[in-house]
């Protein structure tokens, strides 16, 4: 049986409403990584860049970052979420000479990724054979 292995990455300070950016996160949720990149590169919201960058980010730290081969297809988003990041405080010049305050919202984007275990073709074999042979002592 092969194990399943997990990698995350972060992505912070996005310019980008987290409103906005959650929306984006949702079209990929509990996707394949391959999928979710075709998604993304085809979505022409502006926070789909960002989130973009934080899946390949996930994958790689999983590929790169596990002692053992990863099988590349079974790559799948197991959790992927927006929170709001920090607000800059920022001001718009209004008439007679007020300042008006506004905010400047981020976001930050969670990526977590779950593949399993590339199997050997040997040991397939072998657990197929160790099947058959206890089938064949039960009867």
């Amino acid at each position: 049986m092969a194990e399943t292995f997990f990698a995350h990455a972060y992505e912070k300070g996005i310019d980008s409403q987290p409103r906005k950016t959650s929306i984006v996160a949702s079209l990929v949720r509990d996707r394949y990584v391959a999928d979710a990149v075709v998604i993304l590169e085809n979505t022409p919201r502006r926070a789909a860049k960002a989130v973009l960058k934080a899946v390949e980010s996930a994958n790689a730290n999983l590929l790169n970052n596990t002692k053992v081969s990863i099988d590349p297809k079974s790559i799948r988003i197991a959790r992927i979420f927006v929170t709001s990041g920090t607000r800059m405080r920022r001001y718009k010049p209004a008439s007679r000479g007020r300042a008006l305050p506004f905010e400047k919202i981020s976001s930050n984007i969670f990526v977590e990724v779950a593949g399993e275990e590339k199997v050997k073709k040997t040991a397939e074999k072998a657990e197929s054979k160790a099947k058959a042979e206890a089938k064949k002592e039960k009867k």
